[in-house]
């Protein structure tokens, strides 16, 4: 049995492949700068984590995978490289893990993980993507069927290596415009070049860049073929019906136009695979995905929501379902508690944050968490002056209530109303007290 290693193994998405290679019979091992949830949960799937980095988790595996956060001066890629151990980064390894399977890739600057993870409710196969699914608790589910799932990486270019039997592209929003040298020719052919490779392609013909493809493809207008959308909340549990094309009417889990176009995509995906009737009964076992929309605690007088949007697009599309979802409710206020993640998109997208909290009530601003970034200088109080932001250095968990201490040392409660958090980094851990 071959053996791999991997550098970095605490990320979402590499972690995935982790997981399916100790399924498909390899002996993993892995290391992270430190613990975490994940980090555990790999230790108690029989994987050998070691945490942190040492040169010491070198030992004699095959080859080594690294994940896009790993430097070159990393102790243990140097140590792998010294003694003549293969080293790829994930992209590079994406060809190993994906051999001879039939993939069903996912990209797009949004929704991709969401349409992922509705995908694999309505096809057969292994499931790979960058979040955890209710549905199987996992960010990786195993089978020995052909078809794999696949949650496709344009942050490193890396859906390249993806093999797509099918691929669907949710949208083509620039993101991570390093990678591409802030080169918008050089980002659309890595979008090109993705769909390109794939037999069957399934696209939002109304994303700016993609309305101009001219290849086949299975094309998916919104404003036109997804009509009659309703919001209806059983429970405090929001749903989407909506009727699509000539294909009659389809409800699944979660709330929004947006939620409607990532079923569409993925039933159009499914749609040659699996009888009509499969379709719309398999995707009401789509039970969302943690932190996107993740209602924590619901009562008439409190919402909690969890959030993993850290883009303008994103928190844009996803307040307009809260206002709808207060509205269902029958809540009037709504305060929004923004973690910026990252300083490169937080000033590359300054004016898009500024405008996309319109509507909110309240704005609570935590410090940016840079993901190992150097800080950019931006005055956040006066940039976002227009919502009067309360800025805290970390908010808390108590019961059914959120408290926090604002810039003067004064205690804040929040336990009334709906409050949502916005962010990619550790506000999530933060919302739930962990």
């Amino acid at each position: 049995m071959r053996k791999v290693h991997f550098i970095g193994i605490g990320g979402i998405g590499i972690s995935a492949i982790a997981r399916f290679l100790n399924e498909k019979g390899y002996i993993i091992s892995g290391s992270d700068i430190k613990e975490s949830v994940t980090t555990k949960e790999l230790v108690k799937q029989g994987i050998n984590v070691i945490t942190p980095h040492c040169k010491e988790a070198i030992t004699d595996q095959d080859f080594v995978i690294y994940s896009a956060a790993i430097k070159e001066d990393n102790i243990e890629l140097i140590e792998a490289k010294r003694r003549g151990i293969k080293c790829l980064s994930r992209k590079e390894a994406l060809p190993i893990v994906l051999e001879g399977k039939r993939v069903f890739a996912v990209a797009g600057a949004h929704g991709k993980s969401t349409t992922s993870a509705m995908l694999a409710s309505l096809v057969e196969g292994s499931v790979i993507i960058g979040a955890i699914s209710k549905q199987f608790n996992s960010n990786m589910k195993y089978n020995t069927h052909e078809n794999v799932i696949f949650e496709a990486d344009e942050s490193d270019s890396s859906f390249l290596n993806s093999n797509p039997y099918l691929a669907i592209v949710t949208n083509a929003e620039p993101e991570h415009m390093e990678h591409y040298e802030y080169d918008m020719q050089k980002f659309h052919a890595a979008y090109r070049g993705f769909l390109e490779r794939a037999k069957i392609r399934v696209i939002n013909a109304e994303d700016e860049f993609l309305s101009t493809l001219k290849f086949d493809a299975i094309r998916l207008n919104p404003s036109v073929d997804i009509t009659d959308m309703t919001m209806v909340v059983r429970d405090f549990v929001p749903y989407t019906t909506f009727n699509l094309k000539n294909l009659g009417k389809f409800e699944v889990l979660g709330m929004g136009e947006h939620i409607a176009i990532d079923a569409s995509l993925a039933i159009l995906a499914a749609i040659n695979e699996v009888s009509l009737s499969s379709i719309r009964e398999n995707l009401m076992n789509f039970k969302g995905i943690k932190k996107r929309f993740d209602i924590l605690t619901a009562t008439k007088k409190f919402v909690l929501i969890d959030d993993y949007a850290h883009h303008p697009t994103e928190i844009k599309a996803t307040l307009k379902s809260v206002f709808e979802y207060a509205k269902l409710l029958g809540i009037s206020k709504i305060t929004a508690i923004f973690q910026p993640h990252r300083y490169t998109r937080l000033s590359a997208n300054l004016q898009g944050f500024k405008e996309c909290f319109k509507g909110i009530d309240e704005l609570v601003i935590l410090p940016v968490y840079a993901a190992g970034e150097e800080p950019i200088e931006i005055d956040m109080k006066e940039e976002f002056k227009e919502y009067n932001p309360i800025m805290t250095t970390h908010v808390s968990r108590e019961d059914d209530s959120i408290v926090f201490f604002d810039e003067f040392g004064v205690k804040n409660l929040l336990d009334d109303g709906l409050v949502i958090g916005f962010g990619a980094g550790d506000i999530t851990y933060q919302l739930r007290g962990k």
